[in-house]
């Protein structure tokens, strides 16, 4: 892979305690991950983002770290995850893991001699105030399940600020021992291997945090030390970071004002996502043209990661209320399959009513589009969710890979996995898995396999130009193209049930001889493309030109 590797990649995201169990104790484990790295390489995946692998007392799926330099035990150990990258090297496959900082966990050694005694070294490595912040019941991440973002320890004998939950305590990052930590860290992983860090909660972490100060300023010259710091270790590494901000602060993430690219490498793309879902709700493509044409310009490196479903609730936030209503009536109208007022807690196949044309739809427009697309493990097999489940756990259940009991995961007893299987309906395991649509060539599985080797034969879509393509279309239709150096592909999406036809000969140059690599249906030659047809839920990836 070329220096900006991620930007050519993609990107495949699991929970290491529900893809695969290798000993029999109910909770996936590297080991078993490993054995199942032949399976993500056939499915065309690049690179593989672990959620958090760190020792937890896992009161928030891992999210509570209690040691940032070693493997859950249940997990396995040092050993086996130097293992794991071994072999996905050998496969082509690099490895990122969440990088969570904003944080510890209240069990962390730090914190519990911070709070112990105000002589502790660790003392102002955490927010302290002695007096009760007039802010404390603002800011909550997670509205209803959150009470407040202050909370009074009474062993410190002062209040303590946690942007998350109470067990979730916040770093200190003024403190310049608390930058030299999270750098070293970074060291560590990157020595054994890892090929960089998708940061969790990035606008917290640079947060200059003062009591009774709701809206504090953030400073980014933090991202720009840590930034050099990766990349003076591994030229190559990639800092992949969460930060859901206003459309004017994205660009202030990837570099500074004079246009440096010095900051974070990727953002995954919360705006565009939002009218992505908005789109295929209202069946109206609009929404994702006016994302095309308002991308701001990026400093050179700077890279977008693409998503429709990943590891937490579909976050509706930077919809208005209208917008939200009508992606909630659509996908998440029932008040069980909603969470914070902004979220749905739902997977792609439910959410698409288990209709085949809509899922293969929604992820070949996600992955025709500019930036690096991330998969959410199962989604390739259109697993369901358990809204039986509290909060995001809904679509945290084990990997579905066979006929097996427990579909293949583990082979402990029922009562003793990580969480339930998907059972009953048209979700159930014993219908949706690995080993039947293997078997199939025209499952959807075979069908990820197809589109995701297709997009290896088209590196412009992840790292050119990607423009609409503004011609008259019938209603529902989006055109857009990806233009570089290596060639130009043309694409063309229908996000609603009727068939059309669209005359796109304003683009067809006499030198070219135009030619579908991927689509739902056979379709005639697109000739000079002045009547390229496409069916209802259609969609043709048409390359116009290839690099010689």
């Amino acid at each position: 892979m070329s220096e900006r590797w991620y930007q050519k990649a993609v990107i495949y995201c699991l929970d290491i305690d529900t893809f695969a169990d290798s000993n029999g104790d109910g909770v996936g484990d590297i080991r078993g991950l490993i054995g199942r790295l032949d399976y993500l390489s056939r499915l065309g995946i690049t690179c593989l983002w672990l959620n958090p692998i760190h020792p937890s007392p896992d009161r928030d799926d891992g999210y509570d770290v209690s040691d940032f330099y070693n493997v859950d035990p249940r997990f396995g150990n040092l050993g086996d995850f130097a293992e794991l990258l071994h072999e996905a090297g050998n496969l082509g496959i690099k490895v990122i893991i969440d990088l969570v900082v904003n944080h510890t966990s209240d069990q962390h050694p730090w914190f519990q001699s911070a709070r112990s005694s105000p002589d502790s070294p660790y003392r102002d490595w955490y927010v302290w105030s002695e007096t009760e912040p007039p802010d404390r019941k603002q800011g909550m991440v997670f509205p209803g399940e959150q009470k407040e973002t202050w909370s009074y320890d009474r062993t410190a004998g002062l209040w303590y600020y946690h942007r998350f939950y109470n067990f979730q305590p916040d770093l200190n990052m003024n403190n310049p021992e608390v930058r030299e930590e999270v750098k070293k860290i970074c060291s560590f992983w990157l020595q054994l291997g890892v090929a960089g860090f998708r940061m969790d909660a990035v606008p917290f972490i640079i947060e200059e945090t003062t009591p009774g100060v709701p809206a504090p300023p953030k400073d980014m010259d933090f991202l720009t030390e840590l930034r050099q710091h990766v990349q003076w270790l591994v030229g190559d590494a990639v800092l992949l970071a969460e930060a859901n901000v206003e459309p004017d602060q994205l660009v202030g993430y990837f570099g500074d004002s004079g246009g440096s690219s010095n900051r974070i490498h990727m953002l995954f793309d919360f705006m565009l996502n939002g009218r992505l879902m908005l789109a295929l709700a209202r069946q109206d493509p609009e929404l994702i043209i006016d994302a095309l044409r308002d991308t701001p310009t990026l400093p050179h490196g700077g890279q977008w990661a693409t998503f429709l479903r990943n590891h937490d609730e579909v976050d509706l936030s930077r919809l208005t209320a209208e917008q939200r209503a009508d992606v909630f009536a659509a996908f998440g109208p029932d008040e069980d399959m909603q969470l914070y007022g902004r979220g749905i807690r739902r997977r792609m196949a439910p959410m698409l009513g288990n209709d085949r044309r809509r899922l293969e739809l929604a992820y070949a427009l996600q992955f025709s589009l500019r930036g690096t697309p991330v998969l959410r493990y199962g989604e390739e097999i259109g697993m369901g969710d358990d809204l039986s489940l509290p909060g995001r756990n809904a679509i945290r259940t084990p990997m579905q890979w066979s006929m097996m009991p427990n579909a293949g995961f583990s082979s402990a007893g029922p009562d003793d996995l990580v969480r339930p299987m998907v059972t009953g309906g048209e979700f159930d395991w014993h219908k949706v898995n690995v080993t039947k649509q293997r078997h199939d060539p025209a499952s959807l599985l075979s069908w990820f396999e197809r589109m995701i080797r297709t997009l290896r034969e088209a590196p412009e879509v992840g790292s050119g130009r990607c423009t609409h393509v503004d011609v008259p279309t019938p209603p529902g239709v989006l055109v857009h193209r990806c233009d570089d150096v290596t060639g130009t592909m043309l694409f063309v999406h229908n996000l609603c049930k009727n068939s059309g036809t669209v005359d796109l000969s304003s683009v067809y140059a006499e030198s070219e001889h135009p030619n579908d690599v991927l689509a739902d249906q056979e379709y005639p030659e697109p000739g000079k493309l002045d009547a390229i047809k496409i069916g209802g839920y259609g969609y043709r990836w048409i390359r116009i030109r290839r690099r010689p």
